[in-house]
């Protein structure tokens, strides 16, 4: 491992498994009611959430990096 952005990466991938495996343990019955919704969403609106999302995050990234 001798990019320190592919360290990030890994961290920010450690990080985003702690709070899914928080939200599971903690409120079960409302991660399975929202992956219910979500399997009823429209692609087009996934995509646009998941488009919307990833610039967010890219934007929080240049932020904190700048």
């Amino acid at each position: 491992m001798g990019s320190i952005a592919f360290a990030d990466f890994l961290i920010g991938v450690g990080v985003l498994f702690v709070i899914e495996g928080l939200l599971f343990a903690a409120m079960p019955g409302w991660m399975r009611r929202a992956m219910t919704s979500v399997v009823a969403t429209p692609d087009n609106i996934l995509r646009l959430t998941g488009m919307g999302s990833a610039v967010v995050g890219l934007i929080l990234i240049w932020i904190i990096r700048r």
